[in-house]
Order: structure tokens, then C-alpha cells, then sequence
């Protein structure tokens, strides 16, 4: 025999009540960044790093730097023409640097020549 009272509502209603306001919260915190600059995200981005250290690029070591994506990929064929694997990486105040395995770095560095190496 169901109850006529209504009390039966009271828990369903309760629990759609609970997750509506736990999902309104979750929404706000989640969306909030989306307001602020591109400056801010990226001050809020780079806090993320490994350590504190913003040019982290984990295995490889910098063997070079340029300002011209066609620089770059010049340098790139001519590491790979020597057999040194290399890939580039954009830092965060622009320039593009070429990223070599630590053991490749002087070698690199010295076919590189004239380039800006670091």
C-alpha cells in the first residue's frame, strides 16, 4: 500500500536538489579562468612546470635558436643528414629552438656553426 502522504517525493527530490547545486559549483570554479587575459592563463600555465622550470624539455638539451620556422627546419635536415635526431620547440618569449639528445649536444652545436647556439 503506497503512502498518500508524499513523504516518498522528499528523497529523490533531496538528492536532484544536491547534485543541481554540486554541479552549479563545479561549473563556476571550472569556467571561472576563462574570464581573465591571456596573460593571466599563461603566468597561471607556466606556474605548472616540473619544478619551477619553464624550460624544461625533459630528455633534450637546446642546440640552437632561431626567430625563422625555416631556419629552424634547415638546421633540423642538416642534424639529420649527420645522423643526430632533432625536433624544435617554441619558447615562451618567441624563439624557436632546436632540441637534441644531451650526448649529440656539442656535436650538433658544432655542424650548426654559424647559427645562434646556445
Amino acid at each position: 500500500m503506497p503512502p498518500s502522504d508524499g513523504w516518498y517525493l522528499l528523497g529523490p527530490f533531496i538528492a536532484v536538489a544536491l547534485v543541481g547545486f554540486l554541479g552549479a559549483i563545479f561549473w563556476r570554479l571550472g569556467l571561472q579562468w576563462t574570464r581573465y587575459g591571456e596573460e593571466t592563463r599563461r603566468e597561471f600555465h607556466e606556474g605548472l612546470a616540473i619544478f619551477g622550470e619553464t624550460d624544461d624539455y625533459g630528455l633534450l638539451c637546446p642546440a640552437a635558436a632561431t626567430n625563422d620556422p625555416d631556419i629552424a627546419e634547415e638546421i633540423r635536415n642538416l642534424l639529420a643528414a649527420a645522423g643526430i635526431r632533432s625536433t624544435s620547440a617554441t619558447r615562451p618569449d618567441g624563439p624557436l629552438l632546436v632540441l637534441v639528445f644531451p650526448e649529440e649536444v656539442d656535436e650538433a652545436r658544432r655542424l650548426v656553426g654559424g647559427s645562434p647556439a646556445l
